[in-house]
């Protein structure tokens, strides 16, 4: 029997066809890219401050939208004047977990109500009936000097009184954060502070952050960093939180316009997370890296659409960063 024949052409061919074969299964073999966050294993959270005080109205409704977006784990701002059993069950209801409560450091207002000077006992119930375990101090003790003046805003008032008091209310505030966590600490719940931009601001050769990076207790308090306010005050995230590996167990995520600038005084021009000046994935990944486990979305007024629009378009954002 004569062997068969192959021209050049058929050869060529053949070796094309094998050579597509081939690539196609490489690409039906290769494995799909990972989800940052599902690489790490850990939920997209949101900081309920983002939409606004209207959120404690009907807490189920507000809940309801939060997960029908996709987030899981929640921050309270503050209790919106409910039982704290009240807020768990609406969570509950909606599959939602509540990990972590702001709470001011100092009484505040005219009633004078539930702050870390509270008994350490109230805090270990309301937290508990949250299901958490975990409190955050939202910002420093004002200064003592701290007088709004007629026609101040509020930030204009707070940011002038910082500018003039120095090293003073960071130091009280750093004391009383050791004082408050190590009463807390032996009621197993933790402390954590959430900075702005004011802690930025230069004193002599030091700065806010500096004395309370070093006068509070690494065993005792944790930090809450908030990313928007950390470029706004003019310090590169991603550097910022690996310098606080062991120290920063929560992220505020929080983007800002490119046109936002350099201040003291809090002031921000926001955007949606993935929609502004932030490079997310190395600044995640240092967050990881550091010791953060529960990332919460949060944007500042003013805002260019509906704020539960906002979280929507930043959890679609983050949802689908690549790890």
């Amino acid at each position: 029997m004569r062997e068969p024949t192959f021209d050049r052409r058929t050869l060529l061919g053949g070796a094309i066809a094998m050579g597509s074969i081939a690539f196609l299964e490489g690409r039906t073999m290769a494995k799909p890219q990972t989800g940052f966050f599902q690489k790490i294993g850990v939920p997209i959270g949101l900081q309920l401050y983002t939409l606004g005080d209207e959120a404690g109205h009907d807490l189920d409704a507000t809940f309801a939208q939060v997960a029908q977006i996709g987030y899981r784990d929640i921050e309270l701002p503050n209790l919106y004047g409910k039982p704290a059993r009240d807020v768990r069950a609406a969570a509950d209801r909606a599959g939602l977990r509540i990990s972590s409560l702001h709470v001011p450091i100092s009484p505040m207002g005219p009633t004078q109500g539930f702050s870390l000077a509270s008994a350490p006992a109230q805090i270990a119930d309301t937290v508990g009936a949250l299901g958490t375990d975990r409190v955050v101090a939202p910002i420093a003790l004002f200064p003592s000097n701290f007088r709004p003046q007629p026609g101040d805003s509020m930030q204009a008032a707070i940011g002038r009184a910082f500018a003039s008091a120095g090293e003073e209310p960071w130091k009280r505030t750093a004391t009383l954060l050791n004082e408050r966590a190590a009463a807390l600490k032996a009621l197993n719940i933790s402390v954590g502070y959430h900075n702005h931009n004011l802690e930025f601001a230069p004193i002599g050769k030091t700065c806010g952050w500096d004395i309370l990076a070093r006068e509070t207790d690494p065993h005792l308090v944790t930090f809450e960093v908030d990313v928007g306010w950390v470029v706004t005050g003019g310090r590169d995230p991603t550097a910022f939180l690996r310098k606080l590996k062991g120290r920063v167990a929560q992220l505020h995520v929080k983007d800002v316009a490119r046109s936002n600038t350099v201040n003291y005084a809090l002031s921000m021009q926001p955007a949606e997370v993935g929609s502004g000046a932030l490079n997310w994935k190395p600044i995640l990944t240092a967050a990881y890296d550091a010791g953060v486990r529960h990332f919460y979305v949060e944007q500042e007024p003013p805002f260019s659409m509906p704020r539960i629009e906002a979280a929507r378009q930043s959890y679609a954002f983050l949802s689908q960063l690549r790890a």
